[in-house]
């Protein structure tokens, strides 16, 4: 593990609440979560949303990063935040993350959501490609194919605006950060782990994701114990996002549940 970085991060809600720390995906940053903040905040939890090293407006150390340097991120945020325990939501990478977390630091992690994510996603080749473009022509060559993996082809005619702003976002990203990132996915295998995580743990698929399609997510339900799966309709890769509703109630639930 290298040293960790202090990530931005952006912290709402009640001082004296239950934590939950939402990580977003490859080539966003905390503002992605926004849709979440308001409903949890109004059910007292104390939200802490945070900007991956590499992205937004967190540090950009020469990658290559793996998932124990985005874990170790993440404690020395909780640490700075004076969080014992907290619950995760995690989106994609944050999800990733998630994963190790539950893994490697189980005594941190009061449950875990793991939104529209996978524990090995391959070919590594591609992620290899990904990195070598992004640092030979910026994040903004990668954009347009990004927002199409975010969201449904209606979504994005229904609503030009949001998929301008999603676009901006991962353009707005630094090409190492995204690229080292990339290396991150590249070399991760978190299938043989999964048995081993005890916290209480949701799976959220977006039907229509074709970045980490539902059997990816059945993977997870499957090898963490007890863990439970919900496929929303209508929603790809960016689905906290597309369907806020429906992933907001969802987190809640688990929750107030895991509380």
């Amino acid at each position: 593990m290298s040293q960790p970085v202090k990530v931005h991060s952006v912290a709402e809600g009640p001082a004296d609440g239950p934590a939950v720390v939402f990580s977003g995906s490859l080539g966003s940053d905390h503002r992605m979560w926004e849709p979440q903040v308001k409903p949890l905040v109004d059910k007292g939890f104390r939200v802490i949303r945070y900007d991956t090293r590499g992205q937004g407006a967190s540090p950009v150390p020469p990658g290559p990063y793996t998932l124990e340097d985005l874990g170790g991120d993440l404690l020395a945020l909780l640490d700075e935040h004076g969080v014992e325990r907290a619950h995760f939501v995690g989106l994609s990478l944050g999800g990733m993350t998630g994963m190790w977390l539950g893994v490697n630091a189980p005594d941190r992690i009061e449950s875990l959501t793991l939104c529209c994510t996978s524990a090995k996603l391959g070919p590594p080749r591609m992620w290899a490609d990904r990195a070598r473009t992004v640092r030979e022509n910026g994040t903004g060559s990668v954009a347009e194919a990004g927002v199409g993996r975010w969201v449904t082809a209606g979504y994005g005619a229904a609503y030009p605006g949001s998929v301008g702003y999603l676009r901006e976002m991962i353009a707005s990203v630094p090409a190492e950060g995204y690229a080292a990132s990339c290396e991150a996915i590249e070399r991760m295998d978190l299938v043989g782990d999964l048995p081993k995580i005890a916290a209480r743990t949701l799976v959220i698929a977006g039907a229509e994701d074709p970045a980490t399609p539902v059997e990816h997510a059945e993977v997870i339900a499957g090898g963490v114990p007890d863990a439970r799966l919900e496929v929303v309709e209508g929603a790809a890769h960016l689905g906290s996002f597309e369907q806020p509703e429906r992933f907001t109630a969802l987190i809640l639930e688990h929750l107030e549940v895991a509380r």
